[in-house]
């Protein structure tokens, strides 16, 4: 027995793992109604058949039976440095319970890190497998900006956004987590061969499938549940309006997880699918600091977003309102400036000359104007020479 697991117990969700395909609520009420011993002698015809099982069903469990080998398959994944992991263990996250009858039977795991700490701190970032150059992108930023401030990166090792993203957190030396629709000993796609083994070393592979488990489409859909369920939330990152990204952020989003998206340009069908998970109430983020503010604990804000300070933003009151009630053509006498800022003779004119010092305005005679490089709301024109000025009353 392990953290509260019997050798049975472990070897029987090993055996169903291989006999019954992943996030079946059949077979999770099943096994919490009989246990997983009874349950693999159910399905294999060694005891009466589960309530409601289809004849075509046991069928098809009885012919993989006729390989099973659960002992065999603990022992390949340990000698890749692997486990299985069951509930109720100390390290099985809790979070997957929320799942309900669709709970993973249990996990194959790769790598050495706890996967309950680990998942206690962590974010999906999912998204369009061909994605453009910026969805790339900004998948890479987010991952490593999360990754340094101390967010473990999940995501599915597809090409495009989920790989980048993967990419950007372990160039930041930090931690990441691929979920498989494969056995943890089959890299898939097999272009990522080398960037999965890279997260077996510093990060966690985990699947649902045991080894020599090969992907297929409702493997990969269900893998996405698996997702949304381990994290704190889901960003996406560029999706077409069908996409396996929203049903990982909108299954997040019935599990009650942040659901967020990046936007992206209205010209592309890649930003069809977040700008419409938009809509129906994701929020919207722009980089990992958003991201933090919303999945984190009370404290952890993004910086005030500010645009640059200009000079007219140093002004005092009384110069900011003269400045505006300069006519923008040709100027104005001081009697028509005082009128627009409805002030004072007097505390225009000191306004005026202040703003002629700092280079805003202009005196020509008896008339006021902008300078030749400054506007009511940004630069005054650099210092030079002057047009002299006639003397004579204000």
């Amino acid at each position: 027995m392990s953290g509260g697991v019997s050798d049975a117990e472990r070897l029987a969700r090993a055996a169903l793992t291989r006999l019954t395909e992943p996030g079946d609520e059949h077979v999770g009420r099943w096994l919490r109604q009989l246990g997983a011993a009874e349950l693999v002698r159910a399905l294999t015809g060694a005891g009466p058949p589960p309530e409601g099982a289809r004849p075509d069903r046991l069928e098809g469990c009885r012919a993989r039976a006729e390989t099973l080998d659960p002992g065999a398959d603990l022992a390949a994944v340990a000698r890749l440095g692997g486990r299985f992991l069951c509930p109720g263990e100390p390290e099985w996250p809790g979070q997957l319970d929320d799942l309900g009858d669709a709970r993973p039977v249990g996990l194959w795991v790769r790598g050495s890190a706890n996967v309950r700490l680990w998942a206690l701190r962590s974010v999906a970032v999912v998204g369009a497998r061909a994605c453009t150059d910026y969805g790339s992108h900004v998948a890479a930023l987010l991952g490593s900006g999360l990754a340094e401030r101390g967010w473990v990166v999940v995501s599915g090792a597809a090409f495009g956004v989920d790989g980048a993203a993967h990419r950007g957190a372990l160039a930041a030396g930090g931690a990441t987590v691929a979920v498989l629709a494969s056995g943890i000993d089959v890299p898939y796609p097999r272009g990522h061969a080398e960037l999965i083994a890279r997260i077996a070393e510093q990060g966690l592979l985990l699947g649902e499938l045991p080894p020599g488990g090969h992907p297929t489409r409702s493997r990969f859909v269900l893998r996405n549940r698996v997702i949304a369920a381990l994290t704190r939330g889901t960003v996406v990152v560029e999706a077409e309006y069908r996409s396996g990204s929203l049903v990982t952020a909108r299954r997040a989003r019935a599990l009650g997880r942040q659901t967020m998206g990046v936007p992206g340009p209205v010209t592309s069908g890649l930003s069809a699918g977040v700008h419409e998970l938009l809509r129906e109430g994701a929020c919207l983020v722009t980089d990992a600091d958003e991201i933090a503010e919303l999945v984190g604990s009370i404290g952890e804000l993004a910086p005030e977003r500010r645009g640059p300070v200009v000079p007219r933003d140093l002004l005092e009151p009384g110069a900011r309102r003269a400045l505006e009630a300069v006519p923008g053509r040709g100027g104005g006498e001081l009697a028509l400036i005082a009128r627009n800022a409805g002030m004072g003779r007097d505390r225009t004119l000191a306004s005026l000359y202040e703003l002629r010092a700092l280079g805003f305005v202009e005196r020509l005679g008896d008339r006021w104007q902008l300078a030749d490089a400054a506007s009511t709301s940004g630069t005054p024109k650099p210092p030079g020479r002057r047009p002299p000025v006639r003397r004579g009353g204000a």
